[in-house]
C-alpha cells in the first residue's frame, strides 16, 4: 500500500532520516558490526573476554555454550546487515522499523541484565548498565524523527 503526502506534507516513506537518526545508524552498525564478527567467528574468546576495557561480562554469567554464543553473533549481524542497509539507503520508514527492533531487543537485554548484576564488580555493573542503556538510547533514536539532515 503506497502512502501518499497529505496537506502539503511528504510521506513517511519518502522523508529523509534526521541527522541524530543517520548517527544512531552508523554508531549501531559499527557497535553490532564488531560484536557480531567477535561472537560468531571467536566465541570463546569472546565468552572470556567481553567487552574487554570493561571487564569480562559473559564468562561471569554462567558456562560457555558455543551454540548461543554463535547465536547471539549470528542475530546481532542479520540486524547489523539490516541497520546497514538503513544506513546506504536511509527512509524513515526504515528507520523506524529498525528503531523499533532494536529498542524491543534493547530492552529486554537490559532486563536480564540488570537484574542479574551479583557476580559483577560494582565498576563492571556500573558499566554493564550504562553501555546498555546507551544501545537503548540509540534505538530509541532511530524511531523518533528530528530535522532531516541535508543531503
Amino acid at each position: 500500500m503506497a502512502e501518499t503526502a497529505t496537506a502539503g506534507r511528504t510521506p513517511t516513506r519518502a522523508r529523509a532520516v534526521s541527522r541524530t537518526q543517520y548517527a544512531a545508524l552508523g554508531a549501531t552498525v559499527i557497535i553490532v558490526g564488531v560484536v557480531g564478527v567477535w561472537s560468531y567467528f571467536w566465541p570463546q574468546a569472546y565468552y572470556d573476554h567481553f567487552p574487554v576495557f570493561l571487564g569480562e561480562w559473559v564468562s561471569k554469567d554462567g558456562p560457555y555454550n558455543e551454540h548461543l554464543v554463535r547465536d547471539h553473533g549470528a542475530m546481532y549481524l542479520g540486524l547489523g546487515a539490516a541497520t546497514l542497509y538503513g544506513l546506504v539507503r536511509p527512509a524513515q520508514v526504515g528507520c523506524r522499523v529498525l528503531g523499533i527492533a532494536w529498542t524491543l531487543f534493547g530492552v529486554l537485554h537490559f532486563a536480564y541484565h540488570v537484574t542479574h548484576l551479583a557476580h559483577l564488580t560494582s565498576s563492571e555493573a556500573t558499566g554493564q548498565v550504562v553501555v546498555l542503556a546507551v544501545a537503548i538510547l540509540l534505538a530509541i533514536a532511530l524511531i523518533i524523527p528530528g530535522r532531516a539532515r541535508e543531503s
